[in-house]
């Protein structure tokens, strides 16, 4: 029997993180890795203000083979500002897979949760995922944290063609350049509030690590004169995150060849080659004054023309089925891919499941 040691990961542990997310997709609608090349350090900083990677050993080898992420960051919980965690990037090297390797796992997690930074937790399991949802929800050990699903997530990958025409005679969509910082920011601070999770940021964020590759020029900001009404950015992070394509499900495969000769009649690309990464941007920091959808489909139409511009094969969306944007991006030519998101409590915290209204999630999709 193997031994295992569970300990934070340095960057000495670099290789070996990135070796462990190359080689184990996770299932779904389509098999994907998501991986960190060429440095797994190098975009930590936008998952929150502190993250904490924790590494499982095989202690006889010293291999990394198991590896698991609590971030933290302020977000609107019931309209105010708290520090919520994330947990994400659960994987198990194939070989080491079993129900045992997570209790020891799950230990380490509560030592850590005992810094009382993060009363309550977020996450998200990809629909599909059946083992990792037998796991930790519907087959956990009783001094596992609670999962409860909250929502639904669906990340629209809109297939980005032809730019796009829009007008509109009632207000102008500016590039972010060309408004000030601190309207932008104060924007998202009074309307974000309106979403469960929305990312509480600051002028400085937009300046630092934490927005690691974002250029204010992309913001895509809706304007009535001196008003905004929307924003949403554009965000290429494809230089220290990848997300490669490793299988297709049943009903892509199916559809693939239909879906390529559609593609070429309408200037998409094809669907990406296995073992290739999907090349894309988000679409990011979706925030729009009482849910309008023109604004909304004005704001999509910019980030999306700007991304045909630079030659991307998609625009990533993330929203909640609770949203009501999303009713208006389902209406773009896409691909869907849902997951499933949980609020984790430890016990003794899950008065922070029940406390929490019935506005519309928002989990920002680059952040993850």
């Amino acid at each position: 029997m193997t031994n295992y040691s569970f300990d934070l990961a340095t960057p000495t542990d670099d290789p070996a993180i990135r070796r462990l997310l190359r080689e184990n997709p996770v299932p779904g609608q389509l098999d994907l890795t998501y991986e960190r090349e060429p440095d797994y350090f190098l975009g930590e900083s936008i998952l929150g203000s502190r993250c904490q990677t924790l590494v499982a050993r095989a202690e006889e080898s010293g291999e990394v083979v198991g590896l698991a992420t609590r971030s933290l960051r302020p977000r609107f919980v019931n309209g105010e500002v708290e520090d919520v965690g994330y947990i994400g990037q659960l994987r198990v090297d194939e070989a080491h897979r079993g129900r045992w390797l997570l209790p020891s796992g799950f230990r380490l997690f509560h030592q850590l949760h005992a810094d009382g930074a993060a009363t309550g937790y977020i996450t998200t399991i990809i629909e599909g995922n059946d083992e990792a949802k037998a796991l930790l929800v519907e087959k956990a050990r009783r001094h596992y944290p609670a999962y409860r699903q909250v929502d639904r997530l669906f990340t629209l990958a809109l297939a980005v063609r032809r730019p796009k025409r829009f007008s509109t005679s009632t207000f102008e969509v500016l590039d972010g350049d060309e408004v000030e910082l601190s309207e932008i920011v104060a924007f998202l601070q009074e309307h974000g509030r309106r979403k469960q999770f929305f990312p509480v940021y600051s002028e400085a964020d937009f300046n630092s690590p934490t927005t690691l590759d974002f250029s204010l020029a992309d913001f895509a900001v809706a304007c009535q004169g001196s008003a905004i009404l929307g924003v949403l950015g554009l965000w290429d992070q494809s230089r220290y995150k990848q997300t490669v394509v490793r299988a297709y499900g049943q009903n892509l495969l199916r559809a693939r060849p239909l879906y390529n000769a559609g593609a070429k009649v309408l200037g998409a690309r094809p669907l990406t080659e296995i073992g290739d990464p999907i090349h894309f941007a988000y679409a990011s920091f979706a925030c729009v004054a009482e849910d309008d959808p023109v604004i909304f489909n004005a704001l999509l139409t910019r980030v999306y023309n700007r991304a045909a511009e630079r030659g991307f094969a998609f625009v990533m969306l993330g929203l909640a089925q609770s949203d009501p944007l999303l009713a208006v991006a389902k209406k773009w030519l896409n691909i869907p891919y849902t997951s499933l998101i949980y609020t984790v409590c430890w016990p003794g915290d899950e008065d922070w499941h029940s406390r929490l209204d019935d506005r519309p999630l928002y989990v920002e999709l680059a952040t993850l």
